[in-house]
Formats: C-alpha cells, structure tokens, sequence
C-alpha cells in the first residue's frame, strides 16, 4: 500500500462513505469492520487494510473503520493532552479511499462513552449499529472502560452475537515495524526522509496563505505564510525543506522554512513560509497543500541579507537535484 497522491488541494473524499450516525449504515452488506485511530494511514495499517479488503471480497461485503472523534487524550486529558497529529479527519478520509476502504464510521468519543463495559460495547456498537460479519483487529487491539476488553473477549462474544474474528498476529505487524509514534519521532527529529519512507507517501501539510512581513519580496524571494488548517497537525522539526506546493491543480517546486525567522527577528514564534520557485501571481487567502521531499539545512541566523541571500540560492541548487529525481 503506497499513496502516489497529491490529495490536499486536487480531491476530497467522494467513494468512501463517512458516517457520523448508525442511521445511514442500515444497507452495508456484510460489514467486514476494523477499529482504531489509524493516524497517518501508513504501511503500518497495511496488513489490516488490506486483509479487510481481502476478507470483504470473499464474502461480497463492504469494509468498514470505526474509529473516534475526538480523540481520546482530547477528552481524557483536556489539559494535558500534547496532541500532534499525522491526519486530520478530512485527510485521513482520503487515504482511506485511496487505500479501497468503503466506509469510514466517526462516532463521538466523550467521558461517558470512555466509560462503557466491553460487553456493552460489542453489543451496541459492533452488533447492533455496525451488524458487523467479521471484525478485523491487530493482536493488541483493547477496548472498553479501563481498556477490558481483548481479543479474548471478542472471540468468547463472537458465539454469542454471532460474528467472526480474525486477528492480525504479532509478527506481521511486528515485522512491519511501522507506528504513528515512529512516524512522529521521525517528523520531530527533521528526518523527513524516513518519516516519508513509513508513511508511503510524502508527508503534507494543508494550510492557508496569510500575510506576512513582506520582506522575502524586498530580497527577491517572496514566501507564502502558511497556517495550518488542522489545529493539531505535527508540523515537523525546524529547518529548511525541499517541497512541492500543489495550488489550484498545480504542483510547484519549492523551499520551505520552519522556524522562527531568526536573521529578521527576535520572536519565537514557529512559522512556515514557502518559496514557490518560478512562481508569479498572489496566494494570499489561498489554500496549498505542501509536500515535503527532504530536510535541506538547519534555520540559522545570517550576519547580512547578502549571506542570506547566497544561502537561499544555494538551497535552491541542492533543492533542484531532489525535484529533478
């Protein structure tokens, strides 16, 4: 399961099925029904998503993803929770359909649902609501108040409701070696290769362009200040990149800097700015997805614009080997 996409800006969600009620999931055909957050969709969840679709095939049925919003640490630790995500649910949506998935379930997730019995759990939500056929779950999978629930108890309800359970062993996820918390190290660490190698597609940032200082044009540089459209979206280690930027159903090569823009000021604050390079026209208001190829350098204050100016066309240089493979 590899994403050739450039899905922020060109596409939205149009053949999987999202459900925020059981109301609109009465005619499914023999659910064949995975659970999680499954953040990122990565080649990680590539052995549930695809024994999914393989189990659904076989009795002519329809896949199916449950899974919660908010997410949990959300409700559970509202304080506290340090939220940084790989998806939003927009996005998250897409590479479900690109990954052939039929239906994405979103249910609420609140501190009374937190607290209800496993039993209660597989029978209103997995039988009654979802009438699942056969449920799909990684070795680990637990549920639940005080996460109770296990595959063992699934499989002692299955002969009372009357499903099927496959479980996916240790070792084919073990031996993948892939985790959202890998995939964010990488991303918090600059190592955006190896985050984009477990992903299976490069990582993106959807966001709008809003006004800046203006003083990449007064250099010859002009930049556009992106602002993420997810509140919670990981935005990876500080640096400059080597990215595509789709606008409007066109891709264009570009550098991007995250950082606090040290050489112009003396605020801390984390910004995301993006050279477009051989782009003429105004992005202001303008939604761009940014694909990020590679980690170039670290951000770092100049002594001149004249040394900053010949670092950018450096970048530029070893930026352009990357577009060109």
């Amino acid at each position: 399961m590899i994403f050739n996409t450039t899905y922020l800006c060109r596409r939205k969600p149009n053949s999987v099925k999202i459900h925020t009620t059981f109301d609109s999931f009465i005619h499914v055909r023999n659910p064949v029904v995975t659970i999680g957050t499954f953040d990122g969709v990565h080649l990680g969840h590539a052995h549930i998503l695809s024994k999914l679709i393989e189990l659904a095939k076989k009795i002519n049925g329809e896949t199916v993803l449950l899974t919660f919003y908010p997410h949990p640490r959300m409700i559970l630790h509202p304080e506290d929770h340090g939220l940084q995500l790989l998806s939003s649910q927009d996005e998250k949506a897409t590479l479900l359909e690109m990954a052939g998935i039929d239906h994405l379930v979103v249910l609420p997730f609140t501190k009374e649902f937190s607290r209800i019995p496993a039993f209660e759990y597989v029978r209103d939500l997995l039988v009654s609501g979802l009438r699942t056929h056969t449920l799909v779950i990684g070795y680990d999978h637990r549920f639940g108040k005080n996460r109770e629930g296990n595959h063992a108890t699934l499989l002692e309800l299955s002969e009372t409701f009357g499903y099927l359970v496959h479980e996916i062993p240790a070792r084919q996820i073990d031996e993948a070696a892939i985790s959202s918390t890998k995939i964010r190290g990488a991303l918090q660490l600059g190592d955006i290769k190896l985050a984009n190698k477990l992903l299976g597609y490069p990582y993106q940032i959807a966001g709008k362009v809003v006004p800046g200082d203006g003083r990449g044009r007064t250099i010859g540089y002009p930049t556009a200040n992106v602002l993420p459209h997810f509140e919670f979206k990981l935005v990876p280690f500080q640096g400059v990149y080597a990215a595509w930027i789709t606008c409007e159903g066109r891709d264009w090569p570009a550098l991007v800097n995250i950082g606090t823009r040290p050489t112009f000021s003396l605020e801390k604050t984390i910004t995301i700015e993006a050279h477009l390079l051989a782009f003429q026209g105004d992005l202001y208001n303008k939604t761009i997805g940014i694909r990020f190829i590679d980690r170039l350098r670290n951000e770092q204050k100049f002594g001149s614009i004249v040394e900053l100016v010949e670092q950018i066309k450096s970048d530029i240089q070893i930026a352009q080997r990357h577009f060109n493979e």
